[in-house]
C-alpha cells in the first residue's frame, strides 16, 4: 500500500492513507452455508483494517434481509445455497439497492453460471482456491467499483461465446425447415413428432438432424438442445432491461464481454 506523501518531523511519510481507510473500513457481508468457510473469511477480512465484516450468513432468506438492514459496501455470496443461490441474493439485493456490490465466491467454474451472476449484476465472480491475499485486494477493487472475474473462469466463458457465436452463424444459414426442426430439437421432439408436426417423413426428418449435428459439430441431440437453450439465453440476456451496473456512475456499465478480464490487471491475478 502506498502512503500519503506527508511527512513527519524525521521525513518518514506516514501512512495517513490508511489510517483515513481504517475509520472508513470497506463494510462487508458474508454469505457461504459452511460455517467453517464462513468464518474463515471473516477471519481473514478482519485481518485488514481497511475492512470490516458487519453480518454473515449461511441461508439466502437471512442474508437477504440482514444485508438490506445493514447496507454493506459489498457482500461475498457462495453460488449454492440450501435455500437459494448467492446470484438469487445478488439481484434481489441490487434491485433494492444497487450500490451494495455482489461478490460470487464459490468452487464452482461453470460458465452459465458466471454469465448468470454477471446478468444479475455481481461484480465478481471469482473461486474458492483464490489465495487470501488476492481475495482481500479482491474486495477492495470490486468495493472501489472494479470487476473481478477469475482468469481461469473467464477463459472458459470466452470459449463459450465463440461457440455460441459459430454455432448462431451456422443456424442463420439454415433454411426455415431446418431452423424449425432444430428448435423442435430444443423442445424434446423426437423424429418421429417432428415429422408428425412439419407434416415430413419420418426419414426426411432423421437426415436433416444428422446434417443439422455434422454442421454445428455435435454428436448427439441433446447437446443440440442445450445448444437452443443457451442462444434463446443469450438473446433474453440481449434484450432491453440489463441488471443494474455494478460500476460507479462515472465508469461504463460492465457487460458480460467487457467483465470478462480480471481486475488485477497489471497489479496481481487471481488464485
Amino acid at each position: 500500500m502506498r502512503t500519503c506523501g506527508r511527512k513527519g518531523p524525521a521525513g518518514v511519510s506516514r501512512p495517513h492513507n490508511r489510517r483515513v481507510a481504517a475509520l472508513n473500513p470497506i463494510r462487508v457481508y458474508i454469505v457461504d452455508d459452511h460455517e467453517v468457510v464462513r468464518r474463515g473469511v471473516a477471519s481473514l477480512l478482519s485481518a485488514d483494517p481497511e475492512l470490516e465484516v458487519v453480518g454473515q450468513s449461511g441461508s439466502a432468506n437471512v442474508a437477504l434481509r440482514e444485508i438490506l438492514e445493514l447496507r454493506p459496501d459489498i457482500a461475498i455470496l457462495d453460488a449454492n445455497l440450501a435455500d437459494g443461490t448467492g446470484v438469487d441474493v445478488c439481484r434481489e439485493m441490487r434491485s433494492v439497492d444497487p450500490d451494495i456490490k455482489g461478490l460470487i465466491l464459490t468452487t464452482y467454474d461453470d460458465p452459465d453460471a458466471i454469465s448468470a451472476a454477471i446478468l444479475a449484476g455481481a461484480s465478481g465472480y471469482v473461486l474458492k482456491k483464490i489465495e487470501g491475499n488476492s481475495l482481500v485486494n479482491g474486495v477492495k477493487l470490486v468495493a472501489g467499483g472494479h470487476s473481478l472475474i477469475d482468469p481461469a473462469v473467464a477463459s472458459r466463458v470466452v470459449e463459450q461465446m465463440e461457440m455460441q457465436r459459430k454455432s448462431l452463424d451456422v443456424i442463420c444459414e439454415l433454411t426455415p425447415q431446418q431452423r424449425k426442426i432444430f428448435f423442435l430439437i430444443a423442445e424434446g421432439m423426437t423424429n418421429r413428432q417432428i415429422a408428425e408436426q412439419l407434416f415430413l417423413a419420418e426419414k426426411t426428418v432423421k437426415n436433416h438432424v444428422t446434417g443439422l449435428l455434422a454442421r454445428l459439430g455435435l454428436q448427439h441431440r441433446t447437446q443440440a438442445a442445450l445448444l437452443a437453450v443457451r442462444l434463446r439465453g443469450a438473446e433474453g440476456a440481449a434484450a432491453p432491461s440489463p441488471a443494474p451496473s455494478a460500476a460507479p456512475s462515472a465508469a461504463p456499465s460492465p457487460s458480460l464481454a467487457s467483465s470478462l478480464a480480471p481486475a488485477f490487471a497489471g497489479e496481481r491475478r487471481v488464485g
